[in-house]
């Protein structure tokens, strides 16, 4: 298997759940310039990142290749053993996924959505303030757990990926401790630790 991605960027959550499952892996970083080439546009029409090449079978988007690895990895237990299980753990890979994941991209590139600095502004701060209370809910939702869905799942190292992401743009949520809690013990995961260090990150 080989994953493309870019340092730091959401692939991060797809390797260290390879890590996690002890599946071998080749890693092959793409700079956004080379996402927009031919090449990698034959892999992913949409030129983002992650991909995953499987022989000779190509996948882009996180959340299918977290699905696509669990499947074939049953054994790992990382999407849940029962239906309702299962469940859980989509609709927390759902939250990282459609409301954080997208929320972060008014942050990242509010050029994409508005022309204007002052409008740009102005949706990287409202943005800002929608992530911490969409982190709030994490917080709250890991009071009582180690886990998103109570076990360790798919949707973990993308909550984890996510709010490492708070440190790079200068967020600021001291009052969540719960998550505090959750990037700590993520942090020290060995599997988190060789998915970091094989990306030159800390």
């Amino acid at each position: 298997m080989k994953l493309y991605y870019l340092k730091g960027a959401c692939p991060l959550a797809s390797q260290i759940v390879l890590e996690w499952m002890n599946v071998g892996y080749e890693l092959e970083e793409v700079t956004r310039e080379q996402t927009k080439t031919p090449q990698f546009l034959a892999l992913n029409p949409v030129g983002s990142v992650p991909v995953l090449v499987d022989d000779d079978f190509v996948l882009s988007q996180s959340v299918a290749i977290m699905e696509y690895l669990a499947e074939l990895h049953p054994e790992s237990g990382l999407h849940g053993t029962t239906a309702k299980e299962r469940a859980e753990v989509r609709r927390w890979l759902s939250f990282c996924n459609s409301d954080l994941h997208r929320t972060f991209s008014l942050v990242f590139v509010p050029q994409n959505f508005q022309s204007t600095p002052q409008g740009q502004e102005e949706l990287a701060t409202k943005a800002a303030e929608r992530i911490k209370f969409l982190f709030s809910v994490a917080d709250k939702r890991l009071a009582d757990r180690d886990y998103l869905a109570g076990k360790r799942s798919l949707a973990d190292p993308y909550l984890y990926t996510v709010n490492r992401w708070t440190r790079a743009k200068g967020i600021d949520m001291p009052d969540l401790k719960n998550l505090d809690a959750f990037y700590n013990r993520m942090a020290t995961d060995p599997g988190v630790q060789n998915a970091l260090s094989r990306q030159g990150l800390e």
